[in-house]
C-alpha cells in the first residue's frame, strides 16, 4: 500500500560529490588563508629576530622560529601565496597554448596536424623535470623564468587531450550541421567544438595544478625558483634541511601545507573525473 503522506524521495546524489565538497573545502580554506595572510599572520613573514633562532613550537610562534628567528607560522601563510600563484600561472599559459594546438591541430588535420604532433613528439622525448630544470637553468632562477619554462613544456599534454577530442567531435552531426549552414571555422571551433571539449581538459588541469605547485617548489629546493627570502614551501623546506634533527618543525609545516594543498585538488580533480564518466 502507498503511503500518500510521504513526500518525494530524494534525489540520488552523484557520483564525486563528496570528495569535490571537500576538497573545495580544503582549497577554499587555504585561499582565504592566502589572501587574508597579511591579517592571519602574527609576525613579518622577513622579520628577522636572532634572539629567537630555531625556537620550538610555543604559544608566541606556534610553528617555531627558524635558524633567522623568523615565524614559520608567518612564512607559511604567506607562501601559500607564492604557491597557489605558480599553480594558477603555471596552468594558464601551457593550458591556452595547448588548447589553441590543439584545435588547430585536430580539426584541419593534415599537414597541419602532422607538423603539430611532430613538435609534441620532439617536446615528449625529454623528461619533464629535466627540461624544466634546462630551460629555467639556462634563463636563470625566478619564478617567471619557470612559468616561461611551462609554457614551452607543459603545453603538450593539452595539446594531446583537446586533439583527441576535436578528433570525435569534428564528426559529429551537429558539427556538420554547423558546417553545412555555413559557419565559419572559428565559430564552428570556439562556439561549437571548444566546449563540448573541454570537460577532460579543465580535469586534467586541476591535476596538473598539483604537478606545478610541486615542481615549483622543487625548483625552490634546488634553488633555482622564487629566490630568498621569500617566503615559498620550497625555499623554506630547503632552509630548514640542514637543522631537520634540531628543528624540525622548520621541514615539517611548509610540508605539511604543501601536502593538504595538493590533498585539495587531487579530491576536486578524481570528484571531477567520476563525475565527467557518468554523464559521458
Amino acid at each position: 500500500m502507498i503511503d500518500a503522506t510521504a513526500g518525494p524521495a530524494p534525489a540520488p546524489r552523484r557520483p564525486g560529490t563528496a570528495e569535490i565538497a571537500v576538497g573545495g573545502i580544503i582549497l577554499l580554506g587555504w585561499l582565504v588563508m592566502a589572501l587574508g595572510a597579511d591579517w592571519i599572520a602574527p609576525y613579518d613573514p622577513n622579520a628577522i629576530d636572532l634572539r629567537g633562532i630555531l625556537g620550538a613550537p610555543s604559544p608566541a610562534h606556534p610553528f617555531g622560529t627558524d635558524q633567522l628567528g623568523r615565524d614559520v607560522l608567518s612564512r607559511v601563510l604567506h607562501g601559500a601565496r607564492i604557491d597557489i600563484w605558480m599553480g594558477l600561472v603555471g596552468v594558464l599559459a601551457p593550458l591556452a597554448i595547448g588548447i589553441a594546438v590543439g584545435l588547430v591541430s585536430g580539426y584541419f588535420g593534415g599537414a597541419v596536424d602532422m607538423a603539430m604532433m611532430r613538435l609534441v613528439d620532439i617536446t615528449v622525448a625529454f623528461p619533464f623535470f629535466i627540461l624544466v630544470i634546462a630551460i629555467v637553468g639556462v634563463l636563470g632562477p625566478g619564478l617567471m623564468n619557470y612559468f616561461i619554462a611551462l609554457a614551452l613544456v607543459a603545453w603538450v599534454a593539452y595539446a594531446r587531450l583537446i586533439r583527441a577530442e576535436v578528433l570525435v567531435l569534428k564528426r559529429a552531426e551537429f558539427v556538420d550541421a554547423a558546417r553545412t549552414l555555413g559557419f565559419p571555422h572559428r565559430v564552428i571551433l570556439f562556439r561549437h567544438v571548444l566546449p563540448n571539449a573541454l570537460g577532460p581538459i579543465l580535469i586534467y588541469a586541476w591535476t596538473d595544478a598539483l604537478l606545478v605547485i610541486l615542481a615549483g617548489a622543487s625548483l625552490g629546493f634546488l634553488g633555482l625558483g622564487a629566490q630568498p627570502p621569500t617566503a615559498e614551501w620550497g625555499v623554506m623546506i630547503a632552509d630548514g634541511q640542514p637543522y631537520v634533527i634540531q628543528a624540525w618543525w622548520i621541514c615539517f609545516f611548509p610540508g605539511l601545507a604543501a601536502v593538504t594543498l595538493g590533498l585539495g585538488l587531487i579530491l576536486v580533480s578524481d570528484g571531477l573525473a567520476r563525475r565527467h564518466q557518468v554523464d559521458q
